[in-house]
C-alpha cells in the first residue's frame, strides 16, 4: 500500500476535488461555496463598488486575452477566484505596485497575501545620543 495520498490524476492542480477548467466554467455562486469561510463570507456579504469594478476589468481583460497588461489595484482584500488564474495584477504594497502572477494555486486567498506590506529590520550601529552600553559591540 502506498504511504502517498493522491487526489485527482498526477501533476494536475485540484481545488478541493476540481479541475481548473471545471472550476472556470462553474457559476461564481457555486465557487464561493468552495472557499474558505472568510473569503466565502466576503462575498456573500456583498461586494464593495470598487471590488465590481475590479471584476468588470477581470472580464475584459480575460475577454480580451491582455494578459501582458497588468490589472492595478489597491484592494488588496479582494478573494482570489478561478477567473483570475493566468492575469497579472500590479498590487499596492504601501509605496509602489508590485506585480503579482496568479496561479492556480492561489486559489481562495487574497490578492494581499502575495505582496508583503513590511520588511524584515536589520539593525546596524548604535545612532545618536545612544547610551554608553547599547554602543558596545562585540568583536567576535
Amino acid at each position: 500500500m502506498s504511504s502517498e495520498y493522491r487526489t485527482g490524476r498526477e501533476g494536475e492542480f485540484t481545488y478541493r476535488g476540481y479541475t481548473l477548467d471545471e472550476l472556470q466554467d462553474m457559476e461564481r455562486d457555486e465557487v464561493v461555496e468552495l472557499l474558505p469561510a472568510r473569503q466565502r463570507r466576503t462575498i456573500e456579504r456583498g461586494l464593495t463598488v470598487e471590488h465590481e469594478k475590479l471584476l468588470e476589468k477581470i472580464a475584459d481583460a480575460t475577454a480580451e486575452e491582455t494578459a501582458n497588461d497588468p490589472i492595478r489595484t489597491h484592494l488588496r482584500d479582494t478573494p482570489i477566484l478561478p477567473e483570475f488564474v493566468g492575469l497579472t495584477f500590479s498590487v499596492y504594497q504601501g509605496q509602489e505596485f508590485q506585480r503579482v502572477e496568479i496561479q492556480p494555486e492561489m486559489i481562495g486567498h487574497y490578492l494581499g497575501e502575495f505582496q508583503l506590506t513590511r520588511t524584515s529590520v536589520e539593525h546596524g550601529q548604535a545612532g545618536i545620543g545612544a547610551t554608553r552600553s547599547s554602543k558596545f559591540v562585540p568583536l567576535k
